[in-house]
Formats: structure tokens, C-alpha cells, sequence
């Protein structure tokens, strides 16, 4: 049964039929559709599956999704859910949560859960620190092999993952990673030591959520080390969690470059009012350049009266160089976010840009030709070529360093998003067009 099935149960109040189709299905797809849910029913089907199912639906749950859960149970079931939850999890579900949620949560934990929640909200939003698991096991260097397994079988149940074990010294400071499969295989009377792999990478607690992410993803690494100041082990970064960051991340940026502000929760669960809210500053912002252009036609009317053929290619003109500075930026914001250019590298990646809007330019421009030409003549063909290969390089060019300018000047890449590169490109573009006109044509 799929969703359309469940739809129909839940209209008719089909408690046994609800029941049966929670329990044919995993709990990421139970969770998808807890999100497409309305609050009510929502917390009806949580609350038909047993205490292990929900907790693993639960933890598939983004963190709006599970406050309205959440908000929904009465005091024991809301109490065993976060406990239960793990510290990391729990941070941010409250990191986003309203005061008087997140002080029910807090109230409802014991001393040792409080604990950890509290240290972890004591990171700044965003760092590495609200997303790692204080709950790890750490090995003593001078630990044998057989001592280490016997800590890992004591302490590992507890632990998010034991699958890379931090090794340290007498000050808890990092020394390196043991993986767990060489431990299993190693000699029981051989030293920790000997299996140590001391060139591991590690991260501060303080250091960006996203930067941490991307290193895991980029060095192939399932589990990252995290200290603080004094390079003592305070946590670990899973890949779980580092899958979750780089995909808000990517979430957040996508969002941005098209012009509108990052809803909270599912997209289906989000009302029409949110999601009008979430577009129409950036609209508003738009009009407001986009009188830039009309701004531009005033200035060169006289161009126009002169010669009305021109008005004909002044929307193949913006929409193309508009297209090019999307795409230039695009790809700019997307080399940032991985990694693949820095803000040093903005007049190298200018220069590369410019050439490749060149290219572009020249290859529109040769159909162009040929087709203006047939059209509305010679001149006025040419004069459309020469701009489309100038306004390409030039949106190519501004399109690819302004998300370099805006992390240099610690703006967030994505917020120069494609529709704000483009509305400067259209009224850019036409001064370059008119300006192409008086030389080529003579006005």
C-alpha cells in the first residue's frame, strides 16, 4: 500500500488499517509521510507505532517536524522520546525551537541528558560542536589491544558509533584514530600504539558545521575527531550527521540562488502563507533593481526612435546575458561550497569566466548573424552579434566574482543568487547593447 492508501485510511479513521500500513513500511518512509501530515494526524499515526519503531521514525524527522510531534504528546510519551534521543539530535531540535518548548524539553530529561544537551547548546549556532556525540569511546595509547576491546564491549552501547575509536593521552588530548577492524584483527598483546593513525584529520568544536562536513566528505572519512582549544577529545562528527549538514547546506543555497528565503520543514507540511512570506522580499528587492533597466531605455530613447528594428533583440539580448551570469554564478557558489576555488583565486576565476562567456558569445553570435541578417539587415545584425559576445563575457565575468566578493566580505555566497546577478546583467547588458548601436550604426 502507498501513500494514496494511507490517505484513505486516515480519512476514514482506520485505526487497524493504519496500523497494518506503519508496519509494512521503514521508518524514513513512515517519517515522510508524518511530515506531509497535518499536527493532528501527524501525532494519530505516531502514536500506533511501538516505543523502539517511533523512536527510530522519530530521529528520521527534520527538527519542525518534530516539535509538532513532539507538542502533541502527553507528558510520559513526551519525556521518553527525548531522552531517548541522542544528545546531538536533541541540540538541534532545540537550536530551533521557541523557549518554552525547548524548557519543557530540557525539564523533561535527566540530570546526565541535561548535561550533555547543555553543552552542546553552549556551542555557537552553526559550529560543529551543536552537531557532534559527546558520547564516544576513547582508548588510552598505552592501552593493548585486548584492553581496548574490553573498553569498547563496556562502554560502546552507550556510544553514537564505535566504529573509529579517538586515542589519547593522559591530558584526554587527541594522539590519533584506531579503526575498529584493525583492533578486531590485531594481536590481543599488541599496543594501542602500534595501531594508531596519528595524521588523522580533526576539527575544533568552535570550527563551521559545513567546513567539518566537507572535510569528511572530501578526505572519505566515516568519523571525524572534534576537540577544543587544547586539543582534547570532546566529541566525535558521524557521517550520518555530516550527510545532514552538507544537505541543509546545499538546501539553504538552493534556496537562496532563486531569490527566496529557507523554509523550515517539509515542503509539503509548510503553509501557502510561509511559503509566499519565504519569496516575496527578494521579489520586492527585484522590482526594485529591475528599475535599473527601465532607468537605462529612458536614457538611450532617442537610440530607439531612431531606429525601432532595435527594440526587436532587446529581450534576446537580457534574456541571454541573464542566462550567462546565472550560470557563471551558479557554478561559482558550487565551487565555493566544496571547495574547488577560495577568494583569492576571484581574479583567476574573472579571467576564466570572461573567456568562457567569450566563447559563448562568439557562438551565439554567429547564429545570430545569420539570422538577423535575413531579418532586419546587415547592420543591425552585426551590431546584435558584437553585443551578444560582449554582454556574455561580461556576465559571465560578474556573475562568477560576485559570490567570491560576498564571501570575502563575509556575506553568504548563495544570498547573491542568479536572479540578482541577472537583473543586473539586463540593465548592464542594455547599456552595452546601445553603446554597440551608436558605434556600429552611427547614431
Amino acid at each position: 500500500m502507498g501513500a494514496d492508501a494511507l490517505r484513505e485510511l486516515t480519512e476514514r479513521n482506520d485505526v487497524p488499517g493504519m496500523q497494518a500500513w506503519l508496519a509494512e513500511h521503514p521508518p524514513h518512509v513512515i517519517a515522510d509521510e508524518l511530515a506531509r501530515q497535518d499536527a493532528v494526524t501527524a501525532v494519530l499515526l505516531f502514536r500506533l507505532l511501538d516505543k523502539d519503531r517511533a523512536l527510530a521514525v522519530f530521529e528520521e524527522l527534520d527538527p519542525p517536524d518534530q516539535q509538532n510531534v513532539l507538542s502533541g504528546l502527553r507528558d510520559q510519551a513526551f519525556r521518553d522520546v527525548v531522552e531517548e534521543m541522542d544528545p546531538d539530535d536533541r541540540a538541534r531540535l532545540l537550536g530551533e525551537a521557541p523557549a518554552k518548548f525547548a524548557q519543557r524539553v530540557l525539564a523533561g530529561l535527566s540530570a546526565k541528558e541535561r548535561a550533555m544537551t547543555a553543552a552542546l547548546l553552549g556551542y555557537p549556532q552553526g559550529a560543529v560542536g551543536r552537531y557532534m556525540s559527546p558520547e564516544t569511546v576513547l582508548l588510552r595509547r598505552t592501552a593493548t589491544v585486548e584492553q581496548a576491546l574490553a573498553r569498547v564491549r563496556a562502554r560502546g552501547a552507550d556510544a553514537e558509533t564505535v566504529y573509529t575509536l579517538p586515542v589519547v593521552d593522559d591530558q584526554r588530548r587527541l594522539a590519533g584514530v584506531v579503526a575498529l577492524r584493525d583492533l578486531v584483527l590485531a594481536d590481543p598483546d599488541r599496543p594501542v600504539s602500534d595501531l594508531v593513525d596519528p595524521e588523522v584529520p580533526r576539527v575544533q568544536a568552535t570550527d563551521e558545521a559545513e567546513a567539518a562536513a566537507r572535510l569528511m566528505q572530501d578526505a572519505n572519512l566515516i568519523d571525524l575527531p572534534v576537540v577544543d582549544s587544547e586539543d582534547r577529545v570532546v566529541g566525535i562528527l558521524t557521517i550520518d550527521d555530516a550527510i545532514e549538514i552538507i544537505s541543509e547546506a546545499d538546501t539553504e543555497d538552493i534556496a537562496r540562488q532563486s531569490a527566496t528565503t529557507p523554509w523550515p520543514g517539509h515542503y509539503m507540511s509548510v503553509s501557502v502563507a510561509q511559503l509566499a512570506r519565504s519569496r516575496v522580499v527578494w521579489l520586492l528587492l527585484l522590482i526594485v533593481a529591475a528599475t535599473l533597466t527601465v532607468n537605462v531605455l529612458q536614457v538611450f530613447e532617442g537610440e530607439l526612435h531612431q531606429v525601432t528594428a532595435l527594440a526587436l533583440f532587446i529581450p534576446l539580448l537580457v534574456g541571454t546575458g541573464g542566462n550567462a551570469g546565472a550560470q557563471a554564478a551558479t557554478a561559482a557558489v558550487r565551487a565555493l561550497a566544496v571547495g574547488e576555488v577560495r577568494t583569492g583565486d576571484v581574479l583567476r576565476v574573472a579571467w576564466r569566466e570572461c573567456r568562457v562567456g567569450l566563447l559563448l558569445g562568439t557562438m551565439l553570435a554567429v547564429v545570430a548573424l545569420a539570422i538577423g541578417s535575413l531579418l532586419v539587415g546587415v547592420d543591425i545584425a552585426i551590431t546584435v552579434a558584437v553585443s551578444l559576445v560582449v554582454i556574455c563575457a561580461w556576465a559571465a565575468m560578474i556573475g562568477s566574482t560576485m559570490p567570491l566578493l560576498a564571501r570575502k566580505l563575509g556575506i553568504d555566497p548563495a544570498v547573491i543568487s542568479a536572479p540578482l546577478v541577472t537583473t543586473l546583467v539586463d540593465a548592464t547588458g542594455l547599456i552595452i547593447y546601445f553603446l554597440t548601436a551608436r558605434v556600429v550604426l552611427g547614431l
